[in-house]
């Protein structure tokens, strides 16, 4: 096996499980990819492929007993907030707040609790899971590609596109945050 092999594997393998840094290792493929590694859409594909497993397997943990879980999450304060922020306006716009939920600091694992203990039909939690992925692990991969192409040194560019994402993320956050106290 190659290192791009294993590096696909291992970001397939962290997309899958939800509180791994899957962003980060989005990014470091990305920069990969731009340095002549994989193609830029199979890392795409592969990530969302991964969030997309797991988003499901979250869905289905949220039907069955999510209410336990989510008031055992919504003790540690960064999940307290995007379930604040998700459970009221999932009843009324779902499908654009899942969408919107993923660039949230745990907004898909909680989206994904969420839809599932609510009692979404699966076949719209799956599409707006899927659009919601697709968005954002594009989103990543285009910042940690351009970050590859941009900086001579991948831990440099890795690193920029990273502190990129992490204050847009942050911005989205805070407004999310203000618009809900208002």
């Amino acid at each position: 096996m190659n290192g791009s092999t294993t590096g696909l594997l291992v970001l397939f393998v962290v997309s899958l499980v939800p509180l791994l840094p899957t962003e980060v290792t989005i990014i470091g493929m990305a920069v990969a990819a731009a340095r002549g590694g994989p193609p830029l859409a199979l890392v795409i594909g592969v990530a969302a492929a991964g969030c997309l497993v797991s988003d499901q397997v979250l869905y289905l943990l949220g039907r069955s007993g999510g209410q336990a879980l989510l008031a055992r999450l919504s003790r540690r304060r960064r999940f307290a907030a995007g379930i604040g922020w998700l459970d009221g306006r999932l009843q009324r716009h779902p499908r654009p707040v899942l969408v919107v939920a993923r660039w949230l600091p745990s907004g898909g694992t909680v989206g994904a609790l969420l839809a599932g203990s609510l009692r979404w039909p699966l076949r719209e939690f799956l599409t707006a899971s899927a659009i919601g992925i697709t968005l954002w692990t594009s989103y990543v991969a285009l910042l940690g590609y351009a970050g590859g192409q941009l900086i001579a040194e991948p831990g440099i560019g890795m690193a920029l596109s990273l502190a990129i994402a992490l204050i847009l993320g942050s911005v989205l956050t805070l407004g999310i945050r203000r618009r809900g106290t208002a």
